[in-house]
């Protein structure tokens, strides 16, 4: 595989974080900016699955713009449900981080409800299953680790041949592989540190109605997660089997 070609689906309403987003994966990648192509629902609401070919794996990004359970107004939903299960159908690759999970739950057959009262925002202990410890993904991790969460929805049920690999205290469902597929799914987001979190809260206080005080706090409490930020990287490595040539 000498020139690996990454499918990015985003469902960014803006622009300043979609190309947050994007140089987040691109960074913790390791891959070159001319290896992403971007596919926005907001700006391309109907696509076919047949945008898949050319390329060697697909990305999907969070987002704080849309939900799963509303196709009706996200009109780009059910597209990405049918483009994530031509993928594992052909067997392409998926890395999926948030609202890509929860596209992925509800595409095969799990639900995905909202659950505001355990709602997530800010950076977490994450527990792995025995068999997140076994996965090569996770290997050398320690137990628990810490990565970014945000989110008001959660899976209530994984799908069928859906392993459970991570949990959190609050959220029973944090990372998920497909057997035999080369599929992983992240509630949290691998994509994201510190940095990156207190950025993108500070610009969508308003749409998480957080006040100034729980604002400050979240940024007070925000930690490094070196761990959880190497999983796109070894995604690369291990799932796709190439060494990137950037640091």
């Amino acid at each position: 595989m000498q020139s690996l070609r990454i499918l990015l689906l985003q469902a960014r309403g803006d622009r300043t974080t979609q190309q947050e987003e994007l140089a987040e994966f691109i960074r913790l990648s390791g891959l070159a900016a001319e290896q992403f192509t971007v596919l926005n629902g907001f700006e391309c609401a109907d696509f076919s699955p047949d945008c898949i070919q050319g390329f060697d794996a697909l990305f999907i990004g969070g987002s704080s713009d849309a939900t799963v359970l509303k196709p009706e107004i996200y009109r780009f939903v059910p597209p990405a449900m049918d483009l994530i299960l031509a993928c594992i159908e052909q067997e392409i690759p998926v890395l999926a981080s948030c609202f890509g999970f929860q596209l992925a739950v509800q595409a095969l057959g799990g639900q995905v409800i909202v659950d505001r009262e355990t709602m997530e925002m800010g950076t977490y202990p994450l527990y792995l299953t025995p068999a997140g410890v076994a996965d090569p993904l996770f290997a050398g991790f320690p137990n628990p680790f810490l990565a970014i969460s945000g989110h008001q929805e959660r899976a209530l049920t994984l799908p069928a041949g859906a392993t459970l690999l991570a949990y959190s205290e609050l959220c029973p469902y944090h990372a998920f592989r497909l057997k035999s597929k080369p599929f992983y799914g992240f509630q949290f987001h691998p994509e994201v540190d510190d940095r990156d979190l207190i950025a993108r809260i500070s610009r969508y206080c308003d749409r998480y109605q957080l006040g100034t005080a729980k604002l400050e706090k979240l940024k007070q409490t925000a930690r490094p997660t070196p761990y959880a930020n190497q999983l796109i990287r070894r995604f690369v490595e291990v799932v796709l089997g190439y060494i990137p040539s950037c640091a």
